[in-house]
């Protein structure tokens, strides 16, 4: 019975580090979801106002580690209601890793990066809030 209750332990534990997102350099954001982690950070480090940058985002299922095959990005004001003049392009760099391009916030003020990770079952949608000055 001992062997078996320890068994069960070390396969818990393993399960609750079978997701850590791949993200290579200090990550600006790491986001607990049901299903998911997803960590980025964005290139350059420093966001500026009317300046493009990008993000490097990795993501991983929290049940098997196993990456999300898709992921969209996107920001937006919600106290404006208003998004981006700019769409992301999303490309993929590894299993689990993208590079999203061409973002642009034309004003300061606070946003929120949306983060929309497809594959199975319903598409998850998480956020992170952002207050650029």
């Amino acid at each position: 019975m001992k062997r078996l209750l320890a068994g069960a332990l070390l396969a818990a534990a393993d399960l609750c580090g079978a997701c850590e997102p791949a993200l290579e350099g200090a990550p600006l954001a790491r986001i607990d979801s049901p299903r998911h982690v997803l960590a980025f950070r964005t290139e350059p480090a420093r966001i500026a106002v009317g300046e493009h940058f990008a993000l490097l985002v990795a993501a991983c299922r929290k049940d098997d580690g196993r990456p999300p095959p898709e992921l969209r990005v996107d920001a937006h004001m919600p106290a404006h209601r208003h998004g981006m003049n700019y769409a992301a392009s999303v490309r993929p760099l590894a299993p689990g890793r993208w590079r999203a391009e061409g973002l642009l916030f034309h004003m300061p003020g606070d946003w929120e990066f949306l983060f929309d990770l497809r594959g199975d079952g319903p598409t998850e949608r998480l956020s992170y809030p952002y207050r650029l000055e």
